[in-house]
């Protein structure tokens, strides 16, 4: 088939992308993710078959769709995507959904409302253009990537293994290229634990949990390498301006290359703990993304395949491992061909500045379809 001539429009595009944008979807309010799924499954329902499943551990739903095909429920594709982002709601009020020149701009657009739209919009072209593709499709839609995948690794894990091949529809890397590998990701919840009084009449009798957290950040960010990073993104403490904090919290990430930098990594931060000072730091491990090795041959498989398609359709897919995690990180892990971040081209992810190159929706639908097309 000749992927060129399906009908792809983007200004059609991108306004079916629009309510999926404006649809704000951050992970910690699950009744709006669960907004959003109900979303994409009312756009999916006349071409496939839709399950909802339900939330756990505080979040919100999975959406799963599986499209008519002769051999449905044999292994084939399974494209994984997530729901969920960064924003909280009323992020609209000062990042729209707007298009200016060559870019459109929204919460979620590029990390990764663009790519899945666009996968979805890819399986919709050729099912209108009569064409059975090799392999069946499933497409799962998750609640909780942008905070480490708790509630539905097992389920992302289970449903990869029943299938033959992954894509993933992350933002493409800087230079358009896709992803074969992902370094480690390990959080930690991070608390001290002080001595409270009024920080007005009786400073000196107190042991600030904050300041003592502080100095903490300083120590822990101070061991980043070139082999594993440490970094702290959330931090919360005290209720009073005049007391002198007794408990503060936050969470802290490292990301290493390599298993044996991730095992060191996590040592060195589990090594911080103290309980015999004034103030107590405890350290507790969180969840954790495993190493996904770049090279495997069935990923180098995919990815050479679809640099073959990007080249017919007149662009270069570049191909690297790297950082920031995803749910690839787990299907990789697991030795299962994926080939990741072949979603939309941008900038600005996790900002206000977040938005998409509008080229790239019709660019990548192509993509996409192509090697829905040729994988067998």
């Amino acid at each position: 088939m000749d992927i060129t001539k399906l009908p792809f429009d983007t200004e059609e595009m991108l306004a079916g992308l629009k309510p999926w944008i404006e649809c704000e979807s951050p992970t910690y309010d699950p009744l709006a993710v669960d907004r959003m799924m109900d979303l994409a499954a009312y756009d999916l329902a006349s071409l496939a078959t839709i399950e909802r499943i339900p939330g756990r551990m505080g979040f919100g739903g999975c959406l799963r769709a599986r499209f008519p095909h002769p051999d449905m429920g044999k292994p084939g594709i399974l494209i994984a995507g997530h729901m969920d982002t960064v924003h909280p709601v009323g992020t609209l009020s000062v990042l729209p959904f707007q298009r200016t020149g060559t870019k459109c701009y929204g919460p979620g657009i590029q990390d990764m409302k663009g790519g899945n739209y666009v996968c979805v919009e890819a399986i919709m072209q050729l099912i209108r253009a009569g064409f059975q593709t090799p392999l069946p499709i499933t497409v799962l839609f998750t609640p909780d990537e942008e905070v480490g995948t708790p509630s539905t690794r097992e389920l992302i894990e289970h449903e990869a293994a029943r299938n033959k091949y992954i894509l993933v529809p992350e933002p493409a890397r800087e230079d358009g290229g896709a992803v074969i590998g992902r370094y480690a990701i390990a959080r930690f919840n991070l608390r001290t634990v002080g001595t409270p009084s009024h920080s007005g009449a009786h400073l000196k009798e107190g042991r600030s949990a904050i300041a003592a957290m502080a100095r903490k950040i300083g120590e822990i960010e101070a061991m980043t390498d070139d082999d594993c990073t440490f970094s702290v993104g959330v931090i919360n403490g005290g209720q009073w301006v005049n007391c002198v904090s007794s408990e503060c919290t936050a969470e802290a990430l490292t990301m290493a290359k390599t298993q044996e930098d991730l095992d060191r990594g996590v040592a060195a931060m589990m090594a911080l703990m103290n309980k015999d000072d004034a103030v107590q730091f405890e350290v507790t491990r969180g969840v954790t993304r495993p190493v996904w090795k770049p090279d495997q041959p069935g990923t180098m498989m995919l990815y050479e395949l679809a640099h073959d398609i990007a080249k017919d359709l007149g662009f270069n897919l570049s191909a690297a491992s790297s950082g920031g995690g995803s749910d690839g990180n787990f299907t990789g892990y697991l030795g299962i061909p994926t080939l990741d971040s072949i979603g939309v081209r941008g900038a600005g992810l996790h900002t206000l500045n977040e938005h998409i190159e509008v080229d790239s929706l019709v660019e990548r639908a192509r993509l996409i379809a192509g090697m829905l097309v040729r994988l067998s």
